[in-house]
């Protein structure tokens, strides 16, 4: 069986992602802002100035996300 490394993390993304995709079917927030949120979120980590462990975690983060807006795994694009 697999070592599960982050299951907190893995389940807030995958709620986050869902939460997007309906406020955007909703037409609640449009596609632009969506796009803009998740922009937001990987600038604030790629732009963290700590060291060691840290440092590697934001920029992973910021990987992971930036992975998500090249995907258009959270926007339904049309």
């Amino acid at each position: 069986m697999p070592h599960i490394h982050d299951v907190p993390g893995t389940a807030a993304l995958a709620i986050c992602e869902s939460l997007l995709l309906a406020l955007n079917d909703l037409k609640i927030l449009p596609e632009d802002e969506i796009v803009g949120i998740l922009q937001d979120a990987a600038a604030a980590h790629a732009g963290d100035t700590s060291e060691g462990d840290s440092a590697e975690l934001h920029s992973a983060v910021a990987a992971l996300i930036n992975g998500i807006l090249a995907g258009g795994n959270s926007v339904r694009r049309r």
